[in-house]
């Protein structure tokens, strides 16, 4: 590891592993469903094991991963049932997060709006997933901040947080970033003009564009979960 990689640390073991893993189930590297190989992580990130296990259990708290025994933590895999009530869910909240926030908006909250989508862009144009992923959320929570109404916004966040496992199938194709470049695009001439109804609007098709490419990836054949969490037997 490099000095300048050690430098930029976060200040724990732990919360310097969490944001490792995060990365590496943003990206892609580690897929849906792959298993989590705690002794060659551990290693490759030079920590313990005590650091990895906390934070994998931070991980599964928020649905990132799973565990099961004898088979130890793995990345967690959305059925198609578990990725439509999030987004459904998301749809709900964030229309209330924008409404109130569209009701309150200032010019410099727009200005920071337009630098994350100045980021967006940028990394879309250069293909880089991690960036974009971390440069969307930013564009998407600050608009959500907005409504002052910080019990919602982190209800929304943790919604987010079940699905980055999947961001990376999503921004990994051009056409995809292109398209959310336009819709944030939409979305912010809609808040320059204060018009909530279509400020929503653009964005519940922005997120139908996500979930219908997501469900293209995860298949009909995805397992559906029963109501104790688990895919049914046989």
């Amino acid at each position: 590891m490099s000095s300048d990689e050690a430098g930029r640390r976060p200040p724990t073991a732990q919360q310097f592993v969490l944001a490792e893993l995060r990365r590496a189930i943003t990206t892609g590297r580690l897929r849906p469903g792959a298993p989590i190989r705690q002794d060659a992580l551990a290693e490759e990130l030079q920590v313990s094991r005590v650091p990895l296990r906390e934070a994998l259990k931070t991980l599964e708290g928020e649905d990132l991963v799973t565990y099961k025994a004898h088979k130890g933590y793995c990345v967690a895999r959305l059925s198609l049932d578990d990725l439509r009530e999030v987004y459904r869910i998301r749809e709900l909240l964030e229309e209330e997060a924008v409404r109130r926030a569209v009701a309150v908006l200032a010019d410099a909250d727009l200005d920071r709006l337009e630098a994350a989508q100045a980021e967006v862009e940028r990394a879309s144009a250069a293909g880089d997933v991690l960036a974009m992923a971390t440069a969307n959320r930013v564009f998407h929570m600050t608009l959500f901040e907005c409504a002052g109404m910080p019990r919602l916004v982190r209800l929304i966040r943790t919604l987010w947080d079940s699905t980055d496992a999947y961001r990376s199938m999503y921004y990994g194709d051009s056409g995809n970033r292109e398209r959310v470049v336009k819709e944030h695009r939409a979305t912010l001439d809609a808040l320059r003009r204060r018009a909530a109804d279509e400020a929503v609007a653009t964005l519940n098709v922005h997120r139908d564009h996500a979930v219908a490419a997501l469900e293209s990836v995860l298949g009909d054949g995805a397992p559906r979960r029963d109501r104790a969490g688990e895919p049914p037997v046989g």
